[in-house]
């Protein structure tokens, strides 16, 4: 459901939504929030702390039990994830019954459909604002703060991150209210029992080539950010602090696809360099990913999704593309990066200059 008319609540979390957000989530007696400092710091350097908000049981919505051993790692995850369900799309259906029977639809098919033990995610957050366990476990060890319930929600990654399930398709409309209000109060409490760095509150993209957790949802990152580090006291990240590598997908045209295709070219694929992501560019991306042992990964809770994402490029293909030398690929990397400077502004970036480039110059240049 698109976000209503006249409501703007972008506009409302940069201004006066964030100066309360921590009335609206509930600063512990530990103490209250001290002035941030110039950049972006630990959130355990805060004394405030987020109160943790009403989270309904795997008891209390029906679970089945899970089939195999729930692993629990002794570390803290490093990374809270924002996915979407994409599936069953944006129900207008806002009782905790709905949000309960997307909790057992979703456990039913990561159990019988994916053969894995349990749900894959820790916490799912419906459109109603409700916020449920997902797999077993996962409430008693997060309230502990010092251990990680193993999840399958993001590929490669499940020892270091903690998922969250929002429910809802948002490739090109917004999340309900409920729904945001709900997911700024569960990651807020999750950050102060783990000690994220804000920094770390990532969305599924940020580790797959996916779409997830949708354009809209994703481009919203930043203000989760925002709202948690104003209810706990602390400054935001800065975009050094949260660069990302760009999600490119067939039908994407521009200078980031040109840039792509010359790095196509560079490790030996045919390719046209015309900034079109078209049949060939999708063929030679899919079959890198084959090369290399890169899996599918869409969003784990969409069970009935229908979109096809092979030969999406995004976090796990990037690296796969982009050398540390200008020179690398017969001068086809000295292509990419000239393609990419001259569609910048003057000075709009800090790419590193010299032959050499680190992962972080290429995701400025591609920013």
């Amino acid at each position: 459901m698109a976000a209503q008319p006249g409501f703007d609540r972008r506009a409302l979390i940069r201004g006066g939504m964030a100066a309360t957000a921590a009335g609206a989530i509930g600063l512990s007696a530990a103490g209250t929030a001290h002035a941030a400092g110039p950049t972006s710091r630990p959130l355990r350097a805060s004394r405030a702390t987020a109160a943790e908000p009403r989270i309904y049981t795997t008891e209390e919505w029906g679970a089945r039990p899970a089939s195999g051993e729930i692993v629990i790692e002794n570390h803290k995850p490093t990374y809270i994830v924002v996915h979407h369900t994409a599936e069953p799309g944006n129900s207008e259906d806002y009782t905790l019954e709905h949000a309960k029977q997307i909790c057992r639809d979703i456990q039913d098919h990561h159990m019988d459909g994916n053969g894995w033990s349990d749900t894959g995610q820790q916490f799912t957050n419906s459109r109603g604002g409700f916020r449920l366990e997902g797999r077993h476990k996962s409430l008693e060890v997060v309230r502990g703060g010092t251990q990680h319930v193993q999840g399958a929600n993001v590929g490669d990654h499940n020892s270091e991150v903690i998922g969250i399930e929002n429910e809802g398709l948002y490739t090109d409309v917004d999340v309900p209210a409920a729904l945001w209000d709900s997911l700024v109060q569960l990651v807020a409490w999750i950050a102060t029992q783990y000690g994220t760095d804000l920094a770390n509150i990532k969305g599924h993209r940020d580790f797959n080539s996916t779409e997830c957790p949708g354009e809209i949802l994703y481009g919203r990152l930043q203000e989760l950010r925002d709202a948690v580090g104003n209810a706990l006291g602390l400054s935001s990240p800065t975009g050094d602090d949260v660069l990302a590598w760009p999600l490119l997908k067939p039908g994407a045209v521009g200078a980031r696809v040109r840039a792509a295709q010359h790095l196509l070219r560079g490790k030996g694929f045919e390719v046209p360099v015309n900034g079109v992501f078209g049949t060939e560019t999708k063929r030679a991306v899919a079959e890198l990913a084959d090369r290399h042992g890169i899996k599918h990964h869409t969003c784990s809770a969409s069970f009935h999704r229908t979109t096809d994402e092979t030969g999406y490029l995004g976090s796990d293909i990037w690296p796969l593309l982009t050398p540390s030398s200008r020179t690398a690929g017969g001068g086809e990397t000295a292509d990419a990066v000239g393609t990419l400077l001259r569609s910048r502004p003057s000075g709009g970036t800090r790419a590193a200059s010299g032959d050499k480039l680190t992962q972080t110059d290429w995701k400025r240049l591609l920013s």
